[in-house]
Order: C-alpha cells, then structure tokens, then sequence
C-alpha cells in the first residue's frame, strides 16, 4: 500500500475524498470547494469526440525487423538491412461505434506508427488489399451509408445497398466482405494490408510503386456468421481481449511483411489503374518480396493515453517512401491528421505516443495544449538569419510528390484495358473459392440483401451479383424471400429499366 496524500491537479494536498464542503445541516455545497468542482469538471470532459470511422479497436506495442534486403528500391532508415524499428499498432472495425461488438462483419483497421530515426512513418491499412471506393470524394456518403439512419437511428440494409448498387466499384470489396474472410476470428490471426498504392524511392532517386502485406505467422483464421453472432452476445470486446490475453502470456504475435514492388515506369501502360484501391496487382505480374517481421510483445498501460489518443494519419512519410496518384491516398493524406487535429487537439503529435523519437526542428508554434518550445533565441519563421532550422531537400530526398508526368496520371486514370469493377470479383469468386466457400457467400448475401425493405435497390442487389457472377446472381435472386409489408402498406413497384440500368454500368469486355 502507499502512504501518499492525494493532491488536487495542481499538486495541492486534498483534505477529502469522500466528503464536499457544505453550509449548515441542510447540506447545500460551497463552490469554493474546488476540489470537488475540479472532480466534476475533470470528469465531463474525460473524453475525446471517438472516431466517426474505426472508433472500435484495441492495439500494442511492438518492434519491426528487416530480415531482408530491398535497399535496391528505398532509401527509407527503417527498411534497411538489419534496421530494427519500434512501431505502435490499432486494430479497429470500420462502422461500428466504440460500445459495438468486435465480432460484427466489417473490414478491420490495421493502422501502424513506426517510430523511425528520420520521423514517424504511419501506415494505414486494413485486412483487405482493397477498399469499397476508389475516389475520396465518396468517402464521406459511403461512411453515412454503412451507419445509422438520422430518423429511428438503427443501421440499415437498404442503405448499404443502395450505396454499393449505385457505386459498383464496390463490387470487389463487397465480395470479400461478404465471404469467409469477412470475420476475422482474431487480430493476432488475420493479415493487414497497406492497400493504397505508395512509392518508394531508392539512394540514386530512383522510384517504385508498392504495395504492402502483413501475413500473420499464427495461421489466418475467420469465423462463420453463426460464431460471430453467439460470440458477439457473449463478449463484445472479444478481440480485444484475445490480443491483451495473448501477449500477457507471453505469446506474442508476428507478422511477415512482404512486399509487391511494379517499376516507375510499368504503371503508363499496365493493363488496369495500378493505383485504384479497389484493384489487386496479381502476384504472377509483381511477386511478393520479404521485408521482415512485425512483432508485438507490450500491451499498453493506459488505454486512452496510448490507444485513444493514438493518431495516424497517411501524411507521415519519411524520406523514401512518399504517395502515388491513388485518388483516395490523395484525400487522406488530408482527412487524417484533419481529423485528429478535431478529435485530439491541435497539438495531438506532442503526446507520448505520437511524439516521433527522432530529433524535432518545427516551426509549428502555439495553439491548444502546446507543451513543447525552442530556445526564446530560436526564430519561429523561416527563412531566417538567426540560426533556425532550414529545409534540406538532400536529406529529405523527393518526398512532396512523384514527378510531374502529366501523361503518367492521364493513363492511369482512362487508358488501362481491364478497368471495370467486376472482373476481380468474379476472380475471386471463381479462382480463389471451392463450391463450399461460394455456397456460403450466396447465404451470406441472400441473409443481408433479404433485409433491404426497398424493391428497387434490392433489384439492383440481385443484378450486382449478376455482374459479378451469373451463377451467385441466380442463388441470390431464387434464395430472396418475398418483400414484407406492414398492414395496409403498398410495396411501391420498381421503376422500369432497372435490369437495363445495372447493365448499363457494366463495361464492355477487355478486347
């Protein structure tokens, strides 16, 4: 036990826990017991607004290791032979609220900030290589449709549908989804993807596109629907409690980071938009490259300071890695530290856990909760002449953008042979899954489309699989139950050329 005298948060001696001040017997409180004011103050602002997106996860600590040599395409300190880096790791879903259960079916955030010796790299990916959209503008409506409906505020069916049957890029995502690698069974046990397209560059200034994957090394294990359910009725915060659990034990989890590297210049002419989020690269074209390992063997000691608090944003490059023209990257590189400057605090990179561990030279000044300042001697504007820190494009390499190839984003955007949103799909229906697997996803689409209440946008549910697959297309139309009506209520027919709109949105064969 300990013998120290609780203090007020300005380090004064309190003279009670239990008991405010009050006036006489008939117990009204003084407001000059500040204490008590400090208490309840201190306790209504404990939170910080959570996440609109990913507000559910859990994470740890860790460290990454090269195990191999890819010095050839970045120059990057922590990808450097024998580099080893300290990393902090979160885990998240997607839709679902910080109370929402970790089992529900839902994308899951594998967002990691290493603490490099040139600043803190954050790589935000998810258990997926692909994403629903390809283009930021849409980021915002997709969100709200996977949330809670303004009026009776429950998720709704029909508004996924509604999204993903008039954005059919989200056709690949949605398969994935909707499959057996839809519910991780755990963190420890799934892989993480960088997903977005990145660029690295080497020592000569020479650039790469790549893509990033995590392979877990403790076997990739998913949950069927059923175990999902029981276990979210059980346990919400099941994943979290594996990860703790697991790393209390001593088990901790590994990861193998692999690489797919295209050269600069492939990208003008390959065959669909190498940097479309909703695109895989095959492996047969760009084969994996070793990396290293991840490993994950501290669990925070305070969750809101070290998990909460934690803020990535895509923003973070170190010299040797920077962004390509993938349209969402794009947004985010804006949207995340946007929004953690809103959820945190302006200065949120001056937390512990976001603080890089290399040396700081920033002319950011001011502002909410500054706790960080040069020297009075120090200028806080540049250029100067009185010593300040100045910009070093040597050291800091290319970083600010590919080359201006004006060519190079227009072929990317319109000139690639394979740029529809369904053929990956239907890959991954017909290539990657057995008869048992597909039969599943059918269930799982027929149980989740069965809830959409709107004729029209489940037609075009029923036509999206069509596109997808023609067989799936057929289980999900003959396996649908008849739309149910509440007394009196006329189920509103179609509009006509609904077949003929879902047909009008699939491209024409590569020839």
């Amino acid at each position: 036990m300990t013998d120290s005298t609780t203090t007020t948060n300005s380090g004064a001696p309190v003279a009670s826990d239990q008991h405010s001040q009050s006036v006489g017997n008939d117990g009204s409180i003084v407001l000059t017991d500040h204490y008590l004011v400090e208490k309840l103050a201190q306790f209504n602002r404990e939170r910080v607004p959570e996440r609109v997106v990913h507000a559910k996860g859990g994470g740890a600590f860790g460290h990454f290791q090269v195990t191999g040599d890819v010095a050839q395409y970045t120059r990057a300190a922590l990808f450097q032979p024998g580099a080893d880096t300290k990393l902090v790791i979160r885990f998240s879903s997607v839709a679902g609220e910080q109370g929402s259960p970790d089992t529900w079916r839902d994308p899951r955030g594998f967002a990691i900030k290493f603490y490099t010796p040139e600043g803190n790299y954050d790589l935000v990916g998810n258990n997926t290589p692909v994403f629903f959209i390809k283009d930021g503008i849409k980021f915002p409506d997709f969100i709200r449709s996977q949330k809670r409906l303004p009026g009776s505020h429950l998720r709704d069916n029909t508004m996924q549908w509604d999204f993903w049957t008039l954005s059919p890029e989200s056709a690949h995502q949605v398969t994935w989804l909707l499959g057996d690698r839809g519910i991780p069974s755990s963190w420890r046990k799934m892989n993480g993807y960088g997903s977005h397209t990145y660029q690295w560059i080497n020592a000569d200034g020479e650039r790469f596109w790549v893509k990033y994957h995590f392979h877990t090394n403790q076997g990739h294990e998913t949950l069927t629907q059923d175990q999902a359910d029981q276990i979210a009725g059980q346990d919400a915060d099941f994943h979290i409690r594996d990860l703790y659990a697991a790393i209390e034990r001593g088990e901790f989890p590994t990861w193998t980071l692999k690489v797919q590297v295209m050269p600069y210049e492939d990208a003008k002419s390959y065959r669909f938009n190498p940097f479309d989020l909703t695109k895989v690269w095959p492996h047969e074209d760009y084969p994996e490259i070793e990396v290293g390992t991840m490993t994950l063997d501290t669990n925070p000691e305070n969750y809101f300071a070290q998990i909460e608090q934690v803020a990535f944003a895509p923003s973070n490059f170190v010299p040797g890695i920077d962004a390509s023209p993938d349209k969402m990257l794009q947004a985010r590189i804006f949207s995340y530290a946007d929004a953690q400057r809103y959820r945190v605090g302006t200065n949120y990179q001056q937390l512990p856990v976001n603080a890089p561990q290399s040396e700081l030279h920033s002319y950011s000044k001011e502002g909410a909760m500054n706790v960080t300042f040069p020297p009075a001697s120090k200028p806080v504007y540049a250029p100067n002449s009185f010593g300040g820190p100045h910009a070093d494009a040597e050291r800091a390499g290319d970083a600010g953008g590919w080359q201006s190839d004006g060519e190079l984003v227009r072929a990317a955007v319109t000139l690639h042979a394979e740029d529809d949103d369904f053929s990956q799909a239907n890959a991954l229906v017909n290539q990657v899954m057995d008869q048992d697997q597909r039969d599943r996803l059918a269930l799982n689409v027929i149980g989740h489309v069965s809830q959409v209440t709107h004729p029209e946008i489940r037609e075009r549910a029923v036509q999206y699989w069509r596109n997808v697959d023609a067989w799936l297309g057929e289980q999900v139309a003959n396996g649908l139950p008849p739309l149910k009506t509440t007394a009196g209520e006329q189920v509103p027919e179609p509009t006509p050329n609904v077949g003929d709109w879902a047909q009008d949105h699939v491209p024409e064969p590569a020839k």
